[in-house]
């Protein structure tokens, strides 16, 4: 099997050290569930949260996500609809950030696990299959 880059990783939702096992159990699609991560690598048995409260970290990766999405969404409605009221804004933005919340929180934590814990790729926990 083909060695798995950390952008490949990332966006894969795939364990920061053998970067086969899934971080997260179930779909992003399951809206009732979309948040549950498995306590260690099913592949090579890392222990996600390093430490009780480790993920509270990701909330500024999260803050930062969701800044970027409004900034953006808030340019595109500035010159797509010629700078209308503060309530379009409002009301286009918001429901915006609430339908991307899944995957803003999946990411967030993938990317903190990934470049801010210290752990380091090791292709001899990878599985053969």
């Amino acid at each position: 099997m083909a060695n798995v880059s950390k952008s490949q990783a990332v966006s894969a939702g795939l364990c920061p050290r053998c970067r086969q096992g899934k971080i997260f159990k179930y779909s992003l699609y399951n809206i009732r569930r979309f948040d549950e991560m498995y306590e260690h690598c099913p592949n090579c048995g890392l222990r996600y949260e390093i430490e009780p409260g480790y993920f509270w970290g990701a909330m500024f990766v999260s803050y930062a996500l969701s800044g970027g999405v409004a900034l953006v969404a808030g340019f595109l409605i500035f010159y797509a609809l010629n700078d209308p009221d503060g309530w379009t804004y409002v009301l286009i933005i918001c429901p915006l950030l609430v339908l991307i919340t899944p995957v803003n929180f999946r990411l967030s934590r993938v990317l903190w696990l990934h470049y801010v814990s210290g752990i380091s790729y090791d292709p001899e926990k990878r599985t053969e299959f």
